[in-house]
């Protein structure tokens, strides 16, 4: 005699009990989470899907479990510190991925949990290269460990490379890499005032993406043209933490 067939109810709930067991294994729901950016018009471009679809945000979300890290909205990952919603990164993707490419220089500024820097370094071909910068310590620390979770091969120099694809470090994001030129720039962070040392870093052709304001805030593309022109275009409203200045 076969076994009666499992009530529906409780079929249910077994799914979703195996889901919050290994929420980091949870790539059917991964999945459904970038065919639902892919369906809202939001994700318009294979590279990107493609780049979001490699890193799961399970891995990156610290302290939460199950169906929560799958929901498109931000989650505290401490220290005062928030992974953005999905839908946020992938606009900030989608924004930059003309500038993200080949051997393309980079630069996410409060970096956070490293997902973005790590989606970033997927649209890089050889010796282009993410550098993530945060100013707390425990923070960047945390990042090195989500990105070495399934992507451990991004924080070492690959074959006949001189630098890791990822780099993660401490310090000021207000004054960025001292003497770097970057081709594409993103803050995970919202500036009361555009940052002078993050467009002099800007290299001309390149754009940056940031969150500006205080009370009000409002996501910004801000592009250098190759003559050094600077110009900037309000894109739409955000709520960001603020970009930490020390």
């Amino acid at each position: 005699r076969g076994r009666p067939p499992m009530p529906a109810l409780a079929r249910r709930v077994l799914i979703a009990t195996l889901a919050t067991i290994h929420p980091t294994r949870g790539m059917a729901t991964h999945t459904r989470l970038i065919d639902g950016l892919v369906s809202k018009g939001i994700l318009r471009d294979k590279r990107v899907e493609t780049a979001m679809r490699a890193v799961d945000r399970a891995e990156f979300c610290v302290g939460w479990t199950g169906a929560d890290v799958y929901e498109d909205r931000p989650l505290p990952i401490g220290y005062k510190a928030t992974i953005s919603a999905p839908h946020m990164h992938a606009h900030a993707l989608m924004l930059l991925k003309d500038h993200i490419h080949d051997d393309a220089q980079v630069l996410d500024v409060g970096s956070g949990s490293g997902y973005l820097s790590a989606a970033m370094a997927h649209l890089l071909g050889p010796g282009g290269r993410v550098v993530g910068i945060d100013y707390l310590a425990e923070l960047v620390g945390i990042s090195q460990a989500n990105v070495a979770r399934s992507h451990e091969h991004l924080l070492k120099p690959g074959e006949g490379e001189h630098h890791p694809k990822v780099t993660l470090v401490v310090g000021d994001g207000w004054a960025g890499v001292e003497g770097a030129q970057f081709d594409a720039i993103h803050v995970g962070a919202a500036a009361a005032e555009l940052p002078d040392a993050l467009v002099q870093q800007l290299r001309p052709g390149g754009r940056m993406v940031i969150p500006l304001g205080k009370e009000h805030q409002e996501l910004f593309a801000v592009d250098k043209e190759l003559d050094g022109t600077v110009s900037t275009q309000a894109l739409l409203g955000v709520r960001y933490v603020p970009l930490v200045q020390l």
